[in-house]
């Protein structure tokens, strides 16, 4: 059941910030949140069925899935989805059966982990975090009516700053920090191309990104490098915030009025915490001619095209139109 205490944080105007009290009723409305077993997916499916959504967890475990959704009051389903499995990312849209579905959040992912390949060949970082939620909204996006909300991070801004398109795959210099920042990138970038393909579309669909901060959640302990995993441990007791203030800027994206292509953040010092608010990305981040390029391998790396290209007011208006 999800912790309503209701916070007496205020931003740096003096008002009272943005938290999940102020969550509209979304009583109808159906959003699917990948990761939702634990961390911000959890506290994000939490909230959002508090506010009357019915929340799909689509997680690759089914017995934490439902595990996690036994906790939560509202309604609730579970199904299977792994994202490192292109077959499992097309078995969950094929699934889908048509239904409206209002809220995709592409939440699921994994961070700063040992070299390792999906089950279709690519660095599992890339392959789980970017490729398999690019698959996924594709295959979905013909049914969603409202908006796409995908996690991306400030680690974006590590490294070289750039999508790797000589070796995706980094085989040739692979860090695991190198390569959760390119699969960040690749996140955002993903977030700037889909929103102009769907404004193309003349859609009202929007695609938002957000990044949690610095959130104390499991991601951490799952650092290559075992120095690297004690500094976090400690960075997570003394200077991050918790998984659920860590969710307040999905559920901001998720159920605000934004502009397309928004990303929300953390307003506090760095990005670190604090409460929700629009945020800056690198220039790299922004580059409308790599985004296209993303694009492009992206399709042919998955075999999963975009499906609205005939659609002259979007699937997505059309489907809020049948219901």
């Amino acid at each position: 059941m999800a912790d309503n205490t209701k916070t007496k944080s205020r931003t740096k105007s003096g008002t009272k910030a943005w938290d999940a009290t102020r969550l509209p009723d979304l009583t109808g409305r159906t959003a699917v949140v990948t990761g939702a077993n634990s961390g911000i997916g959890l506290r994000a499916a939490e909230e959002l069925a508090g506010a009357g959504a019915h929340v799909v967890f689509a997680v690759r475990d089914l017995e934490r899935g439902r595990a996690a959704a036994a906790t939560v009051n509202g309604s609730t389903e579970v199904r299977r989805l792994d994202l490192a499995d292109l077959s499992s990312v097309r078995e969950f849209a094929a699934g889908w059966e048509g239904r409206p579905l209002d809220i995709l959040i592409n939440n699921a992912g994994v961070m700063m982990v040992p070299q390792q390949r999906t089950r279709d060949g690519f660095e599992v970082q890339f392959g789980t975090n970017h490729l398999g939620h690019f698959a996924l909204t594709n295959l979905l996006l013909p049914h969603i009516t409202d908006r796409v909300v995908t996690l991306a991070s400030s680690a974006h801004r590590m490294g070289d700053g750039r999508i790797h398109f000589d070796d995706l795959n980094l085989t040739a210099n692979y860090g695991p920090g190198r390569a959760y920042a390119q699969s960040k990138l690749a996140n955002l970038l993903f977030v700037l191309e889909l929103q102009r393909r769907l404004t193309e579309a003349g859609s009202a669909v929007r695609a938002l990104a957000a990044h949690p901060g610095w959130a104390a959640t499991g991601l951490q302990s799952h650092h290559g490098n075992p120095v690297m995993r004690g500094i976090m441990r400690v960075g997570n007791r003394f200077f991050a915030q918790d998984d659920r203030a860590g969710a307040l800027p999905t559920l901001y994206a998720a159920t605000q009025d934004l502009p397309g292509a928004s990303y929300v953040g953390p307003d506090g010092l760095g990005e670190w915490r604090g409460a929700p608010t629009l945020v800056g990305r690198t220039t790299a981040a922004s580059d409308a001619g790599v985004a296209r390029r993303l694009w492009t391998a992206s399709e042919e790396l998955t075999g999963v095209s975009w499906p609205l290209e005939a659609a002259s007011s979007g699937a997505g208006e059309r489907v809020a139109a049948e219901r």
